[in-house]
């Protein structure tokens, strides 16, 4: 980016203006680019606790950590610098969470039931249209909810996943 900037500078000084709004215009999609990219690694993240949710029906405060932890991050970069508009519209989650699934299988097989299945197994045993649907609710609520509540928020839609209810009453297996 460094170099992109000289080359702004120099063509502004030089007069070439429609060369600096072509360096711009370079700026703005490389700074859009990773911010979509950072999006998709809190994806994956929430992604991975979602499925080790599904598949051992049980919820513990780390999870519940990292899935609200990456909600609000994914909430805090999501927002455009104007604080009224989205980097990615509340219709256009799928496609990024069909990546982001596919993504988390992996690094969830080493997780889900002590690492005793393969991430070809898990693939297998994961409902799809379920962890998507649960995620594409979970980030609704960024869209809905301010940054100051929606942790509680988060942790009250918590309770229905399976085994959410004994977690939010503490009870143990």
């Amino acid at each position: 980016m460094t170099q992109e900037l000289i080359d702004l500078r120099n063509s502004i000084i030089e007069g070439r203006y429609t060369d600096a709004l072509v360096i711009l215009d370079e700026l703005d999609w490389m700074s859009k680019k990773a911010t979509l990219r950072n999006i998709k690694s809190y994806l994956v993240r929430m992604l991975i606790h979602l499925i080790k949710n599904q598949i051992e029906q049980r919820l513990t405060n780390s999870w519940v950590a990292s899935i609200s932890d990456s909600l609000i991050q994914i909430q805090d970069l999501n927002l455009q610098d104007n604080k009224t508009s989205h980097y990615v519209k509340p219709d256009e989650w799928e496609p990024m969470l069909v990546d982001a699934l596919a993504a988390a299988i992996r690094p969830a097989s080493v997780e889900v039931l002590n690492g005793r299945v393969k991430p070809s197994q898990l693939s297998e045993m994961v409902d799809r249209t379920q962890i998507i649907l649960t995620a594409q609710q979970l980030l609704a609520l960024t869209y809905a909810h301010s940054a100051s509540i929606l942790p509680d928020i988060i942790d009250e839609y918590l309770t229905q996943l399976p085994g959410g209810q004994d977690w939010f009453e503490d009870r143990r297996e």
